[in-house]
């Protein structure tokens, strides 16, 4: 193998081992609800829109430290399928995920499955989420949903209706390309950003 082509393999291989290790860290720092560890998974710009968030690192990290340790006992986000699309210092990924929470309230078990959709980007020599889409594929539901309503999927409890309507106007799964992983670029509508922000502040009066 010529030297520059192995240098080329080589680094791609390395890029795909920092996006791997970034994507890992994310279940490792909020399962350990550890805020530096989850802060370091994303890009200060970056923006998460997991549906019962939408908004940057700082607000997400306090946002989800809260939520569980209100909620949960204690919790696992399970990554298995991993799909890295990557296209010199971008990257789109796939990310197939359970999560598993023992509640505090209510039944003891909470569950649900989905997938995590990111575009990270390599910046000054670091792999981070620049925007993630969380999409939520399955919960044990009562009974059969006549759709996958995202807001009747998540282990959060008591969300405002505002909240509940967000979820069901932004990103939702389907099984044929217009499906939200097929975007190029993916990114967060910023203006949910401000419509959440709105919401909670409402729902607080």
């Amino acid at each position: 193998m010529p030297s520059d082509e192995l240098e080329r393999t080589l680094r791609e291989l390395k890029d795909r081992q920092d996006i791997h290790d970034c994507l890992m860290r994310y279940s490792r720092g909020v399962d350990r609800l550890d805020r530096e560890l989850i802060l370091s998974v994303y890009h200060d710009d970056a923006v998460d829109d997991h549906g019962v968030f939408v908004g940057g690192p700082e607000a997400f990290a306090d946002w989800v430290i809260d939520m569980h340790s209100r909620t949960h006992m204690s919790h696992q986000h399970c990554i298995f399928n991993v799909s890295v699309d990557l296209d010199g210092e971008v990257a789109h990924t796939e990310s197939y995920y359970m999560f598993v929470g023992m509640n505090r309230d209510g039944k003891p078990l909470a569950q649900s499955g989905g997938r995590y959709l990111d575009r990270l980007e390599k910046r000054n020599g670091r792999w981070a989420i620049a925007d993630r889409v969380c999409l939520r594929d399955w919960a044990p539901l009562e009974a059969i949903p006549a759709s996958l309503d995202q807001s009747s999927m998540t282990a959060v409890k008591n969300l405002p209706d505002g909240v509940k309507r967000l979820m069901q106007e932004g990103p939702q799964t389907s099984r044929d390309r217009s499906d939200p992983s097929y975007s190029r670029p993916l990114a967060v509508d910023r203006a949910r950003v401000a419509t959440f922000a709105r919401t909670v502040d409402s729902s607080r009066r």
